[in-house]
């Protein structure tokens, strides 16, 4: 007989994964949250592939639509990532001089 059922140790994993995740990125410094992020769109890529395999393979009605909720999830994450990462390179870029005629500046 079983003591504890998998599926509470599954969840108490995922809790602990969360509680873990929460800190590890928080305290991340600046300079290394883009590589980071670089490597965080790679890992949700692969989980993608994952659940797309894991919602194209499933028998069950549950799985396929759990598999197509990971799926999407892992998306929004991906979509996300390259936006912040987008955004964070920005941040470096030199921004051009404002170069203004003689006449604009005198009538500004």
């Amino acid at each position: 007989m079983e003591v504890i059922n998998h599926t509470v140790i599954n969840l108490i994993i995922f809790v602990l994964a969360i509680y873990v995740g929460y800190h590890v990125v928080w305290n991340v410094t600046p300079a290394l949250h883009t590589p980071l992020m670089a490597v965080t769109n790679a890992i949700s890529a692969i989980v993608i592939v994952g659940a797309m395999l894991a919602a194209g393979l499933t028998l069950g009605t549950p799985g396929k639509c759990f598999g197509t909720l990971a799926v999407a999830l892992a998306a929004v994450n991906v979509l996300g990532g390259f936006l912040v990462t987008r955004r964070m390179l920005e941040m470096f870029r030199k921004k051009a001089p404002n170069k203004l005629p003689a006449a604009a500046k005198e009538n500004a």
